[in-house]
């Protein structure tokens, strides 16, 4: 089995959204071999929870403006380090760097298919190791200044 046609729509428009609010890494995989469920997850994150809300906001604006979805649930909007968007056909999660470092959810499913994904959406794959190298320059450059406390 498959995703569905609905499936991937949903998927690639979502994609897009994320890339337009400048994510970091985004991937979709068919989960729909493994999962009853649902048949799509896309990953996305961003490096600050400001950052995260914006890119979930831009992807329901986008879902219910273009294809009339919303999501049945969404979750961690509290904390906006994780927040998950549950359309039923696909679950969007965008995760602050951090937590997508530490949950690594590629791993867990980088046995299933990835989605083939718009150009914008492929060319955020490694900003965030981009980001991470940036700041950290950017820290030792203000430590060797005598700025860092």
């Amino acid at each position: 089995m498959t995703a569905t046609d609905r499936s991937l729509e949903l998927i690639t428009t979502a994609a897009q959204a994320a890339a337009d609010k400048l994510a970091h890494d985004v991937i979709a995989y068919d989960v729909s071999d493994v999962l009853s469920i649902t048949d799509a997850f896309l990953l996305a994150s961003a490096p600050n929870d400001r950052q995260v809300k914006s890119i979930v906001d831009e992807i329901e604006e986008r879902l219910l403006k273009e294809l009339g979805a919303k999501p049945v649930r969404r979750e961690g909007d509290r904390e906006s380090r994780w927040i998950l968007l549950d359309y039923v056909d696909i679950v969007v999660h965008v995760q602050h760097s951090e937590e997508r470092v530490f949950y690594a959810l590629e791993r867990l499913w980088k046995d299933c298919p990835e989605i083939e994904l718009s150009e914008d959406a492929r060319a955020t794959r490694g900003k965030a190791e981009e980001h991470v190298k940036l700041q950290a320059a950017q820290e030792e450059a203000a430590e060797a200044a005598g700025e860092w406390r």
